[in-house]
Formats: structure tokens, C-alpha cells, sequence
């Protein structure tokens, strides 16, 4: 299968910093807000390099990713939009509704982002007091009233979290969008195996993600399904590798060690496995941040989600790029600051080599 890039969109603003430099001071220009005019231009330029789709996030932060994808939707004509949906806090004919509404305005661009949500605060704070276990159940029974209703039959649901009688989606698209499903704990492998395209898991070394990926084949076997495999890093690819490793070492410096140790403490008490997981990978340190050659730990400091980066050379991250679709990554999800220029970076430096070894469709 060939390897599916997608790109990031910055919902919740962009900028050259992955957090406030230790000294206080601000970069000028460091911040941009996510008005619709600098989205658009990140789409476009994710569009012209030939990526195939935009992760478009949710959460506090963030304007609504719905609302930004349709209006994005009729400002480009190809790429398409991959919704992280929060399961749980929309009703699944709902949910059904927009998506069949959202191919039907692109032109069927529509990817869905399975997300089940690992921070108790901010669950807590859309008014969702599920613990870790009983959301994944939750989202299981969403993903399984969801692709009922996409059929088009009226049926009916009886379970712990959604009691549905004769639901009906009234205008199903026959284009059904793809389904990602996130997470590293046993309960997201089961959910993925069970209803999922995609089984996604944030960036770790190859034989970490051998392990997630071999796990979660195995449960979609045992429920006679298969399913295709993603992750999710930062990009910092430069001409040279010295460039590249000097611009993820700035990036560590700047951080305030306070800063780090009060992420740490948040991390350290997370639900989410995919979080505790990529806390591990440095400890909090900054003595050891390259994991894995090309393999960079530093944003996982004090970012939240997905903490490592791909850093090297042009050359460098198009060979690593190849050996984590060799393991069966089949699609990858890339971020880097800012996205607009950085689209430009990767797009110019690394999408030729990818196409040269024949990686991409």
C-alpha cells in the first residue's frame, strides 16, 4: 500500500516556539492567531505539495473543527479534512448527520479522527465525568450506532451509554469517510479492531510501534477484520542534518525547566497510556532527547499529544519516513512550527525524495 502524508492544521494558533522561551521573552511574530485567512493559506500550501489530507484537531483551544473544515472545504479543491471527533460529547445520528452533510459540501474530503479523550480536566471541563474504561466503551457503542445509521436502515440501540429507537440518517453519502481510531491503551486496541480503518498511535521507535501494531492486528483477526496502521510526529527537516539538529537544541534550551516540571506532573498523572508513554521515552530530561536515530523527544518537555519529531537532514527524514512505512505504517500525520513555512520545507525538501523512492501514490 502506498504511504498517505497529512498534514496539521493550527486551529489553536501558530507559531516558531514550542513554549515560552526560559527568559520571558517573546519572539516577534511568534504567535498567529487562526483567523480563516491564515488557515486557508496553510491548506493551500499543504494542498500544492501534494499531501493528502490536513488532521484537523479538537479541544479547548481550538475553533470547531467542523465550522473550519467546510469553510476551508470551498477554498480548496482536492485536499481532504480529517476531523478528530471527540466521541461522546455529540449523539452518534448526530454526528452521522454533519459527516454525511460535510462529503456531500467537499466533494466527500471527509476523514474522521476517532478521539476518546485521556485528560480527565478537560473532559471534565465539556461536563464528560466517564473514566478512562467507560469512555473507550463509549466510544465503542458511537463508532458501532454511527455505522449503523450510515447505512440508511432505521435501527434501533440498547446500550450502557446510547438508547436509540429507529434512527434513521435520512441522506446517507455512499462515500463513508475513513475512520482513525487513536489511543495506546488495551481499551483503544479493542475499539480500533472492532470498528476502526485506521488503528492510529502517536510516534515512538519502529519496534515500539511494531508492538502497538502487532496487538491491535491480532484483535482485529480475532474479530475478522483487518486493519491498516498510522502514527502521528513533528517534522523538523532541513538541508543539512547540523541545521536541523540546531534548530530542535534551540528549541530545548528555550524551555523553562519549571514549565517542564510542572507538564511532567500533569503527564505523570494522565489516564491516557499514549501520554504516559511518551513521557517515558525522556523521563523530563534533556540529557537523552534522540530516542531513535533521527527520532526527537523534545516536544513531549511540555507539549501534550504527541511528543516526538522526525530531525535530520532532507535525507535523513525521508529514510526514516521509509522505514516506518517498511514496518506497516501506512499513513503518517506531520506537524511542525510554523505550519505554513514548514509545509513549504518538507513539501520542497522531502516530498521529492519520498516520490523518488516510490513511496507515495
Amino acid at each position: 500500500m502506498a504511504l498517505n502524508l497529512h498534514w496539521f492544521l493550527p486551529t489553536h494558533g501558530d507559531g516558531k516556539e514550542v513554549a515560552k522561551r526560559s527568559t520571558g521573552e517573546t519572539v516577534p511574530g511568534a504567535r498567529r492567531d487562526p483567523d480563516i485567512d491564515y488557515l486557508t493559506q496553510v491548506a493551500l500550501a499543504a494542498e500544492r505539495f501534494g499531501f493528502d489530507g490536513m488532521l484537523v484537531p479538537f479541544g479547548l483551544f481550538c475553533e470547531d473543527p467542523w465550522v473550519v473544515s467546510a469553510a476551508l472545504a470551498s477554498r480548496t479543491t482536492r485536499i481532504r479534512f480529517m476531523i478528530a471527533l471527540r466521541a461522546g460529547l455529540q449523539p452518534p445520528l448526530l454526528a452521522a448527520q454533519a459527516a454525511a452533510t460535510l462529503q456531500r459540501v467537499s466533494g466527500g474530503r471527509l476523514m474522521l479522527n476517532i478521539v476518546t479523550g485521556g485528560d480527565a480536566d478537560e473532559q471534565h471541563r465539556y461536563g464528560d465525568w466517564l473514566d478512562h474504561e467507560r469512555r473507550y466503551e463509549r466510544t465503542g457503542e458511537f463508532l458501532d450506532a454511527f455505522g449503523r445509521a450510515w447505512s440508511g436502515d432505521r435501527f434501533d440501540a440498547d446500550g450502557a451509554h446510547y438508547r436509540i429507537r429507529a434512527g434513521l440518517l435520512t441522506r446517507p453519502d455512499p462515500r463513508r469517510p475513513l475512520t482513525f481510531v487513536g489511543g495506546s491503551s488495551a481499551a483503544a486496541q479493542r475499539v480500533a479492531a472492532r470498528h476502526g480503518d485506521v488503528y492510529l498511535a502517536w510516534g515512538e521507535p519502529p519496534d515500539a510501534m511494531t508492538g502497538l501494531m502487532s496487538s491491535a492486528r491480532r484483535l482485529a483477526a480475532e474479530a475478522g477484520r483487518t486493519l491498516s496502521f498510522g502514527s502521528r510526529f513533528h517534522v523538523i527537516s532541513r538541508d543539512t542534518a547540523a541545521e536541523a539538529w540546531r534548530v530542535a537544541r534551540q528549541l530545548a534550551d528555550d524551555m523553562d525547566p519549571a514549565r517542564i516540571e510542572q507538564a511532567q506532573r500533569r503527564f505523570r498523572s494522565t489516564e491516557s497510556e499514549g501520554q504516559r508513554r511518551m513521557a517515558a521515552l525522556h523521563g523530563g530530561s534533556r540529557a537523552e532527547l534522540e530516542v531513535y536515530p533521527n527520532v526527537w523527544a523534545g516536544y513531549g518537555l511540555v507539549r501534550p499529544g504527541v511528543g516526538t519529531a522526525l530531525v535530520g537532514s532532507h535525507e535523513d527524514v525521508a529514510e526514516r519516513i521509509e522505514e516506518y512505512h517498511s514496518i506497516g505504517l501506512d499513513h503518517l500525520i506531520l506537524s511542525a512550527q510554523p505550519h505554513l513555512e514548514e509545509a513549504y520545507a518538507f513539501g520542497e525538501g522531502v516530498l521529492p525524495l519520498l516520490r523518488k523512492r516510490g513511496l507515495l501514490g
